[in-house]
């Protein structure tokens, strides 16, 4: 039976945890994740747990969080004006909200902080600094 190796085009059924058991995303009744291994389309901490697995395995992959969304980053939060912020964008702790960066990319935010004067955005990955854990089947390899 053939074994995963890097190049190869995968299909992968998952549910991602957090350590505490929190279920954050899962391939459930969806079509399986389809990748190409070795290739950084998904994190590192599961491209790597790839090679060596046929079709049909099954297993459960402990990633940290450097292999995964990499760690805090406190230069990604921003304090700004509040009277800079439009009053129909609502300012609710853990809104999503959508920042232009200079160069004109849509940047994904969150709220995390609001006072008087400021309010913090935060945008780093929402499981940024967060050690994860996957089950993962390996439905189909090619």
């Amino acid at each position: 039976m053939t074994e995963v190796k890097s190049g190869d085009t995968v299909a992968i059924h998952y549910t991602g945890t957090l350590t505490d058991g929190t279920t954050f995303d899962s391939s459930e009744g969806r079509d399986p994740l389809e990748f190409v291994v070795g290739s950084g389309q998904i994190i590192p901490g599961l491209d790597t747990a790839m090679p060596g697995m046929k079709e049909g395995d099954k297993k459960t992959v402990e990633i940290p969080s450097e292999q995964a969304y990499g760690p805090v980053n406190p230069e990604m939060r921003q304090a700004v004006p509040r009277e800079g912020i439009p009053d129909e964008i609502p300012l609710e702790i853990g809104t999503q909200l959508q920042m232009q960066t200079p160069d004109g990319q849509a940047m994904p935010v969150m709220v995390v902080e609001v006072d008087e004067a400021t309010v913090t955005l935060d945008a780093n990955h929402p499981l940024a600094g967060k050690d994860l854990r996957f089950d993962i089947e390996l439905t189909k390899i090619g």
